[in-house]
């Protein structure tokens, strides 16, 4: 029976955020949530990766990745005996700092995440000893199907974008930084203008502004950053191939997708649920490639998923034998062209609907899941009563909704196909031509 929009209301979750602008420039959100066992924090520094500068791409994930390793006041080892016994955690990467605490502790980690945005210290050996590590990692990369097949999708879809480039770098620029290129990286970037803070659990918003307001009297204001290119290759059939001697093979297929705010978005995410991205035995192209045919155990589509203040990608994946990957590749484009060309059914929509209203509220029961949708639905200004509305259009699509959403956003004609493993190009190459 299908949920009515009444019904889905009353599972909503409230999540309130009280907004506050800090003296240092930054945009400061507080949830409070009373009697939360956990306090969680997230601080997100705009601009990420896409300031790397050409030859140093990993510079901004490192400068995230190493600011826990000690501060002018604090060792790494310290840091971690303050937040260890109370259960509290904080880890970086190129887009800014997470971390949580016991929430009786909660001033105890947003003193130190203060510090970490404005006296990181990058010790030397620590930034050789995890520059190494970060190295490794890349180097076991340079020899993995799924990874190289991933990275060129990428590049296939964005062309020279930002978007299409891993931002923990590769093992040629990684190898080039140092301490000091951390230090600049952070000096101009990191900065009041550019920072979104995020606080949820048990506490009370008056108190953590006045705290953070305190506590970053002395950080940089900096300037605000203008907006990113929007620069991308227009949509066409374009092939990328990596040989490896392996015995399955990565396949990647799709094209540039959506921006989070794009006016299809509900009716996408119920045809994805469709298409390639639910759960169980209902969904159309798992439930054909892997269930059907048993031609693989891991496979989706989807074009939501990745959906931001920039395009996502519409992307569908397998792994199997590369004598099946002709096969995956019609299935594939088969079942695009279906969704675009008949309405679903109506037990399909109805069971797409429900999954979407109910798992959607349950989703919100972790604080740090509630502090990452804070600095979402900022980024992408969704609004205030984001989830009310979302919950109301996702009962409100139609199964013709899904079909004109899915002949207005999806490209089969002009799919880019990437594939890592014992790959045969000049055969698949025409699979997308």
């Amino acid at each position: 029976m299908a949920v009515s929009a009444r019904t889905a209301a009353r599972a909503v979750p409230s999540i309130p955020f009280v907004a506050r602008d800090l003296k240092c420039g930054a945009k400061l959100l507080v949830s409070q949530r009373r009697g939360a066992s956990v306090t969680g924090l997230q601080v997100h520094i705009r601009g990420g990766h896409s300031l790397d500068q050409p030859g140093k791409e990993g510079t901004a994930y490192l400068t995230g990745a190493l600011a826990d390793q000690g501060t002018a006041h604090h060792s790494y080892e310290q840091i971690a005996g303050l937040l260890e016994p109370a259960g509290g955690s904080v880890l970086g990467d190129s887009s800014g700092l997470a971390g949580s605490i016991a929430s009786a502790q909660w001033k105890k980690l947003v003193l130190l995440v203060c510090e970490l945005l404005t006296e990181p210290e990058y010790p030397a050996a620590k930034v050789r000893r995890h520059r190494d590590r970060v190295l490794d990692r890349l180097r076991l990369d340079q020899d993995n199907p799924r990874v190289q097949a991933s990275r060129a999708f990428g590049g296939l879809v964005y062309g020279d974008h930002w978007l299409s480039r891993p931002d923990t770098g590769t093992v040629e620029s990684v190898a080039t930084i140092q301490r000091r290129g951390l230090l600049a990286h952070h000096a101009r970037n990191w900065c009041g203008a550019r920072a979104l803070i995020v606080v949820c659990g048990d506490v009370d918003p008056d108190e953590v502004g006045r705290l953070l307001d305190r506590k970053l009297r002395g950080w940089k204001r900096g300037t605000v950053l203008g907006p990113t290119s929007k620069d991308f290759p227009a949509r066409a059939p374009r092939s990328a191939f990596f040989q490896a001697d392996r015995q399955q093979a990565h396949v990647y297929l799709g094209h540039l997708g959506i921006r989070r705010r794009d006016e299809d978005f509900a009716a996408l995410l119920v045809m994805d649920h469709i298409l390639g991205a639910g759960p169980g035995f209902t969904t159309r192209i798992p439930g054909k490639l892997r269930d059907e045919m048993g031609l693989a155990y891991s496979v989706s589509a989807s074009i939501t998923s990745s959906a931001g203040v920039l395009p996502g990608c519409f992307t569908a994946y397998i792994g199997t034998s590369p004598e099946h990957v002709p096969l995956a590749v019609r299935v594939f484009l088969d079942e695009i062209r279906r969704v675009q060309d008949e309405r679903v059914r109506a037990a399909e929509l109805d069971l797409a609907k429900r999954y979407l209203t109910g798992s959607m509220a349950l989703g919100f029961e972790r604080t740090s899941r509630r502090v990452q949708y804070g600095v979402f639905a900022q980024r992408n200004e969704l609004g205030e009563n984001h989830l009310d509305e979302l919950f109301e259009q996702i009962e409100a699509v139609t199964a013709e909704d899904v079909r004109a959403a899915a002949g207005r956003n999806l490209f089969p004609e002009a799919a880019c196909l990437s594939v890592g493993g014992a790959v045969r190009p000049k055969e698949w190459k025409k699979l997308v031509s």
